[in-house]
């Protein structure tokens, strides 16, 4: 922080990153209040209220509230989140993917091409649903949802329901390639925090009119920040592994090493394997408020997804489980850092380079990964089941919080870093000027 308050008033950069990244936030923000044509959003608001509402309104936090409104960005992020999940699965099935990975940065915008035709076609197809669920919507006090359905309703609101996922996920990348921190990460995390304020003053009310006793809402503010404190320890929480570089040796033949550790976080997959989890349970969840079917299979179908059920909230655990197993292979290669490992002449104590380097490194990563999912689904699974089943009334959920304080903690390392880099280069141009460094 000390270097953050000395230097931030100079770098004029990262002035400029932020103030792009709140510009651009803000522009997000007013974007997902701007009416889808043709529809009446009094009418779709009741989906989101009363019995049933739970991982509906969840998926309209994430929107900030652009589901709920019905605005051109209720699809939001999410085609593009699923288009992740898809290409990193393929990726890691597929060879030619595979090698195209491995090509480096050509590789990596390659892939990423790929990833926005496919949330391109997600999002038609989304779109196509929404469209069509709000046709079928009964009326709402003889309110439809549709004001004239057909044809060139359906066509209209399908444009401006995938430009608005399109213009979502330029703005993420703007974000991400000009400004401070991961962009799609970050507009989830501004329409989680858009709804916190009514949250508040939904617990105000609640305790104001005698429906949440002051014991209640004191046990709910220290649960809260009880998750808050656990995440922070574990999103910082690594395992260090010691690595030995030879330095010199010496005339009497001892070898003297260099000291170094390799940092395997607790929770390497970071905020992904949540959200990925999250918006694979929304599908149904979305599917069964929009599309309500009277055929008996579907609806059992649709209750075994109902949020808060058993069969949900063990489901979600699995999906929890597999994408944060699935994120750390994805960021954390052990043959490569073997590989560099031993080009370095680093090496493990006690473990031979090579195969066993690499057998050492899946060993430690699971063990400590499996502390990382057993955190992650405490802090996303267990609010769910004090809400649901206890009657707890928590208006922002784990995951949501998980996110929040993710973001914030990688900005702010990204931000820390920046100034480090400048930091570093600021004193190697003034050595350079006063003739320390020559070539």
């Amino acid at each position: 922080m000390k270097i953050f308050s000395k230097y931030f008033g100079k770098l004029t950069d990262l002035q400029k990153r932020i103030l792009f990244t709140l510009g651009a936030l803000i522009i997000y923000r007013i974007g997902s209040f701007i009416p889808l044509p043709g529809v009446n959003a009094s009418a779709v608001l009741h989906l989101f209220t009363g019995e049933g509402s739970g991982m509906m309104g969840m998926f309209d936090m994430f929107t900030g509230g652009s589901l709920s409104r019905m605005s051109v960005l209720a699809l939001n992020i999410f085609p593009y989140i699923s288009a992740s999940i898809v290409l990193q699965l393929l990726t890691a099935t597929s060879k030619s993917l595979n090698d195209l990975r491995k090509e480096g940065e050509s590789g990596r915008v390659k892939i990423n091409q790929y990833t926005r035709y496919l949330a391109v076609l997600l999002a038609v197809v989304q779109g196509w649903a929404v469209v069509r669920g709000l046709e079928m919507m009964a009326p709402v006090n003889g309110v439809r949802a549709v004001v004239n359905p057909g044809f060139s309703f359906e066509l209209s609101a399908i444009i401006a329901l995938v430009g608005g996922t399109v213009f979502v996920m330029w703005l993420a990348e703007q974000i991400t390639a000009r400004g401070i921190g991961q962009g799609a990460s970050l507009l989830i995390f501004a329409g989680i925090i858009a709804q916190v304020p009514e949250g508040i003053a939904k617990i105000v009310s609640l305790g104001s009119v005698g429906q949440m006793s002051p014991a209640m809402i004191a046990l709910v503010l220290a649960f809260v920040v009880g998750i808050v404190a656990l995440i922070a320890f574990f999103e910082l929480a690594q395992r260090r592994v010691q690595i030995l570089y030879p330095r010199q040796v010496m005339a009497n033949g001892v070898v003297n090493t260099n000291a170094s550790y390799l940092p395997i976080k607790v929770n390497m997959s970071g905020v992904m394997g949540p959200v990925f989890a999250s918006s694979i349970m929304m599908l149904p969840a979305f599917i069964q408020r929009f599309a309500q079917s009277e055929n008996l299979v579907v609806q059992n179908i649709m209750a075994f997804f109902t949020y808060g059920a058993w069969s949900y909230i063990i489901l979600y655990t699995i999906l929890i489980a597999f994408f944060a197993y699935f994120q750390t292979a994805v960021v954390f290669n052990s043959e490569e850092t073997s590989n560099n490992l031993r080009n370095a002449g680093g090496y493990i104590p006690g473990v031979r380079p090579g195969e066993q380097t690499v057998t050492f490194l899946d060993s430690m990563v699971s063990k400590v990964t499996a502390i990382g999912v057993l955190y992650l689904i405490v802090v996303c699974v267990i609010p769910i089941i004090l809400n649901t089943h206890f009657g707890m009334p928590l208006v922002i959920g784990g995951t949501s919080v998980l996110i929040v304080a993710g973001v914030v903690l990688d900005t702010m390392n990204q931000v820390q870093s920046y100034l480090v880099a400048k930091q570093y280069h600021g004193v190697m141009g003034a050595a350079a000027k006063k003739g320390r460094f020559r070539n």
